[in-house]
This record gives C-alpha cells, structure tokens and sequence, in this order.
C-alpha cells in the first residue's frame, strides 16, 4: 500500500528528486520514490529492525527499488557494490513469505538468492539472519568446498530463503535434496558477474525449474549487452533503475592514485604508503594478480611487521573464512586477495585499496576502487601501473581519472600518447626491492 506521502509527492518532485540522485527509470507506470524508512509502508517487523541499526534513510537503490519489488513485478538494478541493494531486494523478499501459504514438509524455498561467489552468499545471509529474526523466517546458504550434510538439513526442514552459488544448488537439485517449485521470487545478486565467472549455463538450468509466474530481481554493477539479453529472456517486462551513470566512472569520493613505476620498485612503494597515510586500525584491501604472488606478498608483508592475510582460490574455505573474520574484526587490517577471491567480498570501511597489479580492464579497475569511499565516507585507491604491461590501458585510465577529477601524473599521459596507449614507460629509481 502506498504511503500517503509518496502518493503526495508530485510526479516532477520524484523526478527531480532522481535527478539529484543520479537515478535513471525506465518502464510503465514507475512507482514514486519512498525518501524514509516510514514511507516504504513495511510491516512493523521489519521496520523496527531498520531502525535498531541505526539507519537514518534509505540509500538511494533502496528509495526507487522498494516501491517497485513490492508492487510485485520484475526488477532490474544497475548499482555498484556497496549501494545498499542487498537491503533493496531482501527486505521486500521477507514481506513477500509472509503473503504466501506455509511451507509443507518436503516443499523448497519461496525464495531463492543465487550470488556468484561464496563469500557474497554468506554476507546476503548475514543480513537475511539480522534482519529475519522478527518475523521467525529461517535461511540457510549453500555453496561448494564445505560438507553437504547440514545443507540438505537446512534444505528439507522448511527453509523460506536460500541463499546459494550456482553450481552446489544444482548439485542439490540434480541429487533430489531441494527442489524450486514453490519459488515465487527470484534474486540474480551480481549478474554481471555470474557471467563473467561462466555460470549462465547453469544459470538457465535453474530458471528453467522456476514456476513462470514468479517475481524476479536481477541485480548488476553493469549492464553490458550479455545482461541485457539476460533479462529478456527471465523478466519478460520489468522496471529498470539506474544509479549513477552508466559511463565507465569512479566513485568521487576516493582519491584515486596512479603510480607509473617498475615491477621491482612497487614493494618498497607500498611499504611507503602504508606507512604513511594509515593508522593501526585502517583496513587496507591489496590486489594480486595470482595466488603465487599473493601468498609472496603477504609472507613479505609479515616480514615487514604488518598483520597481513592471504586469500585465494587455493585456500580452503576454512581458511578463506578464517581470514575475511579476521579482516573484518580488525584482528588483521591488511588483506591480500586476488579477484576471483574478493568477488562479492563486501567489508564495511575500507580505507585504502591497492591495486598491486593492476587488473586487465576498466570494469574490473572500476569495481576494485568502489570496495573503499562507501555510504559517504573518503577513500583512497593505490595503483601501481607498469608501462610494459599495462600501457594499453594507459588512455582509458586516464578518462576515468578525469570523469572524476583526479590528479592525472606526466606519466601515465605520456604513456597514453604513444600508440594509442601501447608501450612501456620508465619508472622511478631502479634497483630490485625484495618482493
């Protein structure tokens, strides 16, 4: 039911209100924004956990996504990590159970999360248990590299919400521990990156023991034309909302630092900031291309006296949980991941990012940054950028850098002028650093 607020608010005041937002809406009959928790007209359950947390409004996602997953139709979120959009989809999902029929013995999930990494899934769960407990709804995740045991517990003993990744669901459901036909509303958290990591075969395969009339929510950072198709083909019609601009941008509140150098200098540069520009309690999350060269760096780091962690595919999931809890208590405030590993990772806080090695595209330069500067607070970004690898991105770096007002150093434009970008560039001093 609408609030009589929002059904107050004019259409031009919504729309300015967007415009101020950075939101973009596209689809018939687009509901009207709700500005405060109040307006969002949920259940007292619901609202009263918002509230203990100390929230003072909706994020944006949360003002334009609400209204429109709970008038019940498909929805499409272009947002980056960080945005508040587990919240968005979540909340509207608890309201949705409580509209529907008990579980029967031996009947699945109503709702249905599929995330692409294991550490997204176990973070979406830890909100569903905050936010759940009021209205008695149970969860439970599943994803691979753990027992299956108390999963397919958790599967056949009434469970409203599942959390998984793609490939251990289907294991479940290929082994007849769970089943999707009571699944009436569907999350696709990440999908840009659930197609990046290969899973849209199975993807399909789990729509496809979807019941049609169910909702779906499609959540991406990006929305290339592989998303695009996604959607046409599970949504039929749905809203779209947009937040922020769809050019390839930074967020403006990290202070991005490019720093054109040698391979061996970048140890001994790293140190330098860390030491600097960090107090004992600041998190910093360090990008490494493999895992051989993220466990070299974490055993340097140690070595240097920094309480560094390592996390990587090799490690085992205890392990991979061991230290993203330490991370986040600050029992150790420097982690050292690589990509596949730090997909999903969503750590409240983060002061700096370090691209050790930068990745191989903008999308993923775009993402890594966005982990630090979040719900309003500064951040910094490091990158050490070789000319002899990476100087073919020396151009698109340089217009993210000036879409978001950045110091661009003679390098990196000097770098950007030689073929189109392509070439090598010297760096500071020479000499080898241990690393």
């Amino acid at each position: 039911m609408e609030h009589p607020d929002v059904g107050a608010r004019s259409e031009q005041d919504a729309a300015e209100w967007r415009a101020s937002k950075q939101i973009v809406v596209v689809g018939k009959d687009v509901p009207k924004p709700c500005l405060t928790f109040e307006e969002a007209s949920m259940p007292e359950y619901i609202l009263s956990e918002v509230l203990k947390c100390g929230f003072q409004s909706p994020t944006p996602i949360q003002s334009q996504g609400w209204p429109m997953a709970l008038k019940g139709q498909n929805t499409v979120g272009v947002s980056a990590t960080g945005s508040g959009k587990t919240l968005a989809f979540l909340l509207p999902g608890m309201i949705h159970i409580n509209a529907q029929p008990y579980l029967k013995p031996g009947e699945g999930p109503i709702v249905l999360v599929v995330a692409p990494t294991r550490e997204l899934a176990v973070q979406i769960k830890e909100e569903c248990d905050k936010f759940g407990k009021s209205s008695d709804i149970k969860n439970t995740v599943v994803y691979g590299g753990v027992p299956k045991s108390k999963q397919i517990r958790d599967l056949q003993s009434g469970t409203e919400i599942v959390i998984a990744t793609p490939g251990r669901l289907i294991d479940h459901l290929d082994q007849g521990n769970t089943n999707l036909k009571r699944v009436t509303y569907l999350v696709l958290d990440e999908a840009d990156r659930m197609l990046d990591m290969g899973f849209e075969p199975q993807l399909r395969k789990i729509v496809s023991q979807i019941r049609p009339d169910r909702q779906v929510l499609m959540w991406s950072a990006t929305w290339p034309k592989e998303i695009q198709g996604l959607a046409r083909d599970y949504l039929g019609e749905y809203y779209q909302v947009t937040v922020g601009s769809q050019d390839l941008t930074g967020n403006k509140d990290v202070t991005q630092i490019i720093e054109v150098c040698q391979d061996p200098d970048k140890y001994r540069s790293l140190l330098r900031y860390l030491r600097e520009n960090l107090t004992p309690k600041d998190r910093v999350l360090v990008f490494v291309e493999t895992k051989k060269g993220c466990d070299m760096l974490t055993r340097s780091l140690r070595m240097d006296g920094f309480q560094a962690r390592a996390m990587h595919g090799d490690k085992s999931q205890q392990e991979r949980d061991w230290a993203l809890g330490e991370f986040k208590n600050c029992q150790s405030t420097l982690l050292c991941a690589t990509d596949v590993a730090a997909r999903g990772l969503d750590v409240d806080d983060i002061k700096m990012v370090v691209n050790f090695d930068m990745p191989n595209n903008m999308e993923d330069y775009v993402h890594r940054i966005g982990r630090t500067g979040r719900a309003g607070k500064k951040g910094t970004a490091v990158s050490f950028f070789v000319g002899e690898k990476n100087g073919r991105m020396a151009k698109e770096l340089m217009d993210i850098l000036k879409r978001t007002d950045q110091n661009i150093p003679p390098e990196l434009n000097a770098l950007a002028s030689f073929s189109g970008g392509r070439g090598g560039g010297k760096g500071r001093g020479g000499g080898r650093g241990r690393y």
